[in-house]
């Protein structure tokens, strides 16, 4: 007994590090340490042996884990005086600054969108996000059996038994606002109406709620020519490059004839976009002539007016702009997300004039 507390109260005393005592604690008082398999052959001794040789040998346990105990202090001790003296902080430095709260990225854009059509004339139209299937549908010419008017596409408002007005839909796109402001100030009218629309669908390029910003101009001799030229002026605001080269490809939608889906060339490095140059198209919004229709149903003549309308996905083109790769992260993200694309507060260009 005297030689094991001898030899490991001895081997303690010169560990100079932590794993050089663990190391020593396993040889001890581990599974198969020595005392450990000097306590298994009480089972073998007499009873008067285990009466003397118990208690020793709890005796000798209990002072080698405390003299472990007590040297694991000391080099603990030992390795933060030598940090201490190997670092220096000076306290009365002023903490690293971080910007209390971030504009979100769809805002930031909803903003650079606004700003810049309003620089073309285009005032902000809002409307209610939950509007009736005429101003939703019929209005715009999108005829009963379209596949956007099912309940698997379309969010319709519950109605309990009895109660015959008409449906109720949550908005599928910005397009409402149009009849409903052609209603209130006729013709001629230039406006653009950004906005959450809802539509049940959900993946890396979907979600049941998005925002959408469309755009209206009516007057007595508008044109395909004056569109184009439109969004050719916002892509090169929008993007920040000095030319762009659009093409239009003609396409199908109810409330517009003739409709064109229109593409920007750019090129794609390193997974990001650049715009006007290289050899790839990529899809960025709809268009066309509004149809003679929707003219009749907001209250405008057709004969005496005319006007082009378009509309593109306001989380698309922020995620093409600042490289968000996923939708569904405007949406379920944290604060290190928003600090990574947030916008600081001071820089962004708003409705009231100026900078916030």
């Amino acid at each position: 007994m005297d030689d094991l507390r001898d030899k490991y109260l001895g081997l303690i005393a010169g560990a100079t590090d932590e794993p050089t005592l663990e190391d020593l604690r396993v040889q001890a008082v581990g599974k198969k340490g020595e005392i450990s398999l000097k306590m298994r052959e009480l089972g073998k001794m007499t009873p008067e042996e285990r009466q003397t040789a118990g208690p020793a040998l709890n005796a000798l346990k209990a002072e080698i884990a405390s003299a472990l105990s007590a040297k694991k202090a000391a080099l603990e001790d030992v390795a933060l005086d030598e940090r201490l003296r190997g670092e220096w902080l000076d306290v009365t430095l002023p903490g690293r600054s971080r910007r209390q709260g971030t504009i979100h990225p769809i805002s930031q854009v909803t903003e650079e969108v606004t700003a810049i059509f309003a620089d073309m004339g285009f005032a902000v139209a809002e409307g209610p996000q939950i509007d009736s299937d005429w101003y939703n549908f019929d209005a715009l010419n999108i005829p009963g059996h379209h596949p956007a008017r099912a309940e698997m596409d379309t969010f319709y408002m519950h109605r309990a038994e009895g109660d015959n007005r008409p449906p109720h839909v949550l908005r599928t796109h910005t397009s409402p606002v149009q009849i409903r402001t052609m209603e209130k100030t006729g013709a001629p009218i230039r406006i653009i109406a950004p906005g959450r629309v809802y539509r049940a669908d959900y993946d890396q390029t979907h979600t049941p709620m998005f925002h959408q910003v469309e755009g209206l101009a009516i007057d007595r001799d508008i044109s395909m020519a004056n569109l184009k030229w439109v969004l050719e002026e916002f892509v090169k605001a929008y993007f920040e490059v000095d030319d762009v080269e659009l093409r239009f490809r003609a396409s199908h939608f109810p409330f517009t004839e003739p409709s064109a889906e229109v593409d920007i060339r750019c090129s794609w490095e390193g997974g990001t976009l650049k715009v006007s140059e290289g050899d790839d198209w990529l899809e960025i919004l709809g268009s066309g002539m509004v149809h003679p229709k929707v003219l009749e149903n907001a209250g405008v003549n057709p004969n005496d007016w005319q006007g082009f309308a378009f509309g593109m996905g306001i989380d698309r083109i922020a995620m093409l702009k600042y490289g968000i790769p996923d939708l569904r992260a405007f949406f379920d993200s944290d604060l290190r997300w928003l600090r990574n694309y947030g916008f600081a507060a001071l820089d962004v260009p708003t409705l009231h004039g100026g900078l916030s």
